[in-house]
C-alpha cells in the first residue's frame, strides 16, 4: 500500500491510498460520510495484485484540502474525473459507499466514456428521507468540534455485525478529521441533490451491494433504483447492515473481483 497527495489541476489537493500492479484493471473507491479512504481498507488486502485499486479522500474529507467550496455532488465528481486524468486512468470502475455511492453515480452520469462498471454499496433510490433529514437536524445543533461520543454513536449506527475494535477506533478518528462545519455542508448539499430522474442514463454495468439491516437506505430503495435502471444487479448481504464493506470485507472484495470479470 502507498499513500500521495496530489493537486487536481486549480482544485485540491487530495489524498490518496493506492495499490496493485501499476497497469492493473483500475478500481476507484469513493468512501462515505464522514469517512475516508480507511473506509475500505478491510477490503483492500483481499483484492489481486492483478487490479490497480485507488482510494482517495474527497476534499474536505481525511488528509485532502479543505477548501470553502466545491462540495455539492456534481463538484466532488469532478474531481473523482480530475484524479482519473492526474493517474493517468482513460476508463475505470467506480465503488462507492453511501455518501460516496451518489458521487460515483454522478459521475457516470456526467462521464459515461470514462466509467466502465459501477459499484454502489449502501445506495438509495434517493438521497433524501426521514433519517438523513433528522441527522442534519441534529448537526445544526452540535458544537465545534464535533464531540467524540456523537461520531461513535453515528458510525456505531451504521453498522449491524461487530467490528474489529482497532479498526472501528481509527473510522472514529477518520471521522474527526471532517470539520464540524463540513459536517453539515456536505449533508446539506447531498440533500440538495437529486439524480433519480438521470439514473436511465447510466450506460456502464451496474451492481448494488447491500445489507439486509440497512438502517439507512431500505430495500424499497433498492428496487426502485432497479425499476430505474432495468440492467443492474442487486447482491444481498444477510445480516449486514448500511457499510457490507467494513462487516463483510473478503466477500465485497469477492463480489467486486466477480464483476469485474462478468464484464
Amino acid at each position: 500500500m502507498q499513500f500521495a497527495t496530489l493537486r487536481l489541476g486549480k482544485g485540491p489537493r487530495i489524498h490518496y491510498a493506492e495499490q496493485g500492479r501499476a497497469d492493473g484493471e483500475p478500481i476507484v473507491f469513493i468512501h462515505g460520510w464522514p469517512d475516508s479512504w480507511f473506509s475500505f481498507s478491510r477490503v483492500l488486502p483481499f483484492l489481486p495484485e492483478r487490479i490497480r485499486a485507488v482510494a482517495l479522500d474527497q476534499r474536505g474529507f481525511g488528509d485532502s484540502e479543505r477548501p470553502a467550496s466545491g462540495y455539492t455532488i456534481p463538484e466532488m465528481a469532478a474531481d473523482v474525473v480530475a484524479l482519473f486524468d492526474a493517474l493517468g486512468i482513460s476508463r475505470v470502475t467506480l465503488v462507492g459507499h453511501s455518501f460516496g455511492s451518489f458521487v460515483a453515480r454522478q459521475a457516470a452520469i456526467a462521464r459515461p466514456e470514462r466509467v466502465a462498471g459501477l459499484i454502489l454499496i449502501g445506495t438509495g433510490f434517493v438521497q433524501s428521507n426521514p433519517v438523513v433529514r433528522e441527522l442534519l437536524e441534529i448537526l445544526r445543533d452540535l458544537p465545534d468540534p464535533i464531540p467524540t461520543e456523537f461520531a461513535r454513536d453515528f458510525q456505531k449506527s451504521t453498522a449491524h455485525r461487530p467490528l474489529p475494535p482497532e479498526f472501528f477506533e481509527r473510522i472514529i478518528a477518520e471521522s474527526l478529521k471532517l470539520p464540524a462545519h463540513l459536517w453539515r455542508l456536505t449533508i446539506e448539499r447531498l440533500l440538495e441533490h437529486d439524480d433519480a430522474p438521470q439514473l436511465a442514463r447510466i450506460q456502464a454495468p451496474v451492481r448494488l451491494l447491500w445489507g439486509d439491516r440497512d438502517a439507512l437506505f431500505s430495500r424499497t430503495n433498492q428496487d426502485r433504483f432497479l425499476a430505474a435502471l432495468p440492467a443492474a444487479q442487486l447482491t444481498i448481504y444477510e445480516e449486514t447492515g448500511h457499510c457490507p464493506n467494513w462487516e463483510q470485507p473478503e466477500k465485497v472484495a469477492a463480489d467486486i473481483v466477480a464483476f469485474i470479470e462478468a464484464r
